[in-house]
């Protein structure tokens, strides 16, 4: 990688350590573009968004060169840091990781999400160790985001969830994680205890009834992703907006919420 994606790299990894780093999630290069617009100090991919983009479902279903086709596209139009929403890794095996990573550090990536989904945590550490050495023959400081899904699949009892979250995290951290991610935690307590049981920087994601922002910083969390929600309103915006259209032709709805023309036109050039 380039002197200018090294740095890039180490500019992501700070922004884990001052405050709360609020990350949107693109879908494509004019998602990242106008995120950054607006002030984003990074983007991060959606894989779910991504996946749909191209008429995949989420869950390890798109093709990789389909993934690095639009990091390519997003690296082109921003100058913030990416980080990239890799799944369980586009590969079954760790070493296969290994080689999907080094296509998306090339590709203008500085950061990964790996998760553990329904796999066991023996494998994602495997895959973890091997993301981080490809970062390493990259030149590069790859910051790894271990996301653990036992809240997300509800993987044990609820009493157990932290106490299994915090020992995954701790192995997760053991084996070259960079950060860790917690989807689908959301009260304050049990984000207090898992910030403060693995050290790491936390990661939790946007949904119903989270704390805001101030609230999380204080309770130890340092980054707050959009995950595929703002895909997912955009989507269920379109949605409304196709139906009036298809029963009546009604042209009034589509000025709620409009960007001119000009100024999306600006916006990529």
């Amino acid at each position: 990688m380039s002197t200018h994606g090294s740095k890039k790299a180490d500019a992501f990894r700070a922004l884990h350590h001052d405050g709360l780093l609020i990350l949107p999630n693109a879908w494509d290069a004019g998602s990242a573009r106008l995120m950054q617009s607006l002030g984003a100090k990074a983007v991060a991919t959606t894989s779910a968004g991504v996946a749909w983009a191209h008429g995949y479902p989420d869950g390890d279903q798109l093709p990789l060169h389909l993934m690095l086709a639009t990091l390519a596209s997003i690296a082109r139009v921003v100058d913030v840091p990416i980080s990239v929403d890799m799944e369980s890794g586009f590969a079954s095996e760790p070493a296969g990781v290994g080689e999907a990573v080094t296509e998306v550090i090339d590709a203008g990536g500085v950061g990964i999400n790996i998760e553990d989904g329904a796999g066991s945590p023996e494998l994602l550490c495997a895959k973890i160790e091997r993301a981080k050495d490809a970062g390493e023959r990259r030149g590069v400081s790859l910051f790894v985001n271990a996301r653990c899904d036992v809240y997300l699949r509800q993987l044990v009892p609820v009493e157990r969830r932290v106490a299994e979250t915090i020992a995954r995290g701790e192995r997760y951290r053991q084996a070259g994680a960079d950060g860790f991610f917690a989807p689908g935690v959301i009260e304050a307590a049990e984000i207090r205890a898992i910030a403060h049981g693995v050290a790491l920087p936390l990661n939790v994601l946007a949904q119903p009834r989270l704390p805001h922002a101030a609230a999380l910083a204080s309770l130890g969390v340092r980054r707050l992703s959009a995950g595929s929600g703002i895909n997912q309103a955009t989507y269920g915006r379109a949605r409304n907006l196709v139906t009036d259209f298809l029963r009546d032709g009604a042209s009034d709805p589509m000025r709620e919420g409009f960007l001119p023309y000009a100024e999306i036109n600006a916006l990529m050039s």
